[in-house]
């Protein structure tokens, strides 16, 4: 099962973290895991390339954990607000995408949200 914590803080999505494997079908071949990673490799180049912001990110390819802290949707990191708008909303998009994927893969994926500051 893979497991994605959503980070936000006084409301506003600012990161999360991937972990496990989901199972659903053999390595290589398993749709849902290759749909959570072209999902996430969206996120991260959206925020670094498209909206030019800081984002990082760790990536293990052994184990498949992923943990991605975009600073840049934060008021006290980022000037700007409307990049904050764009960051946050792009997080906050993938967390809604996948509450909808939970809907039909319960059983390999989990996907939760905590208050936590940086």
């Amino acid at each position: 099962m893979t497991t994605i914590t959503f980070y936000k803080t006084g409301g506003v999505y600012y990161g999360f973290e991937e972990q496990g494997h989901t199972g659903y079908g053999e390595s290589g071949d398993d749709v849902l895991c290759a749909a959570l990673s072209s999902m996430t490799m969206l996120i991260i180049n959206a925020v670094e390339v498209t909206y030019a912001s800081d984002v990082e990110y760790t990536i293990d390819e052994k184990t498949a954990d992923i943990r991605l802290i975009c600073k840049g949707a934060l008021a006290k990191y980022e000037p700007d607000e409307r990049k904050q708008y764009a960051v946050s909303g792009l997080i906050q998009a993938y967390f809604l995408q996948l509450m909808d994927l939970v809907e039909e893969y319960y059983e390999f994926l989990d996907v939760k949200e905590i208050e936590r500051e940086i």
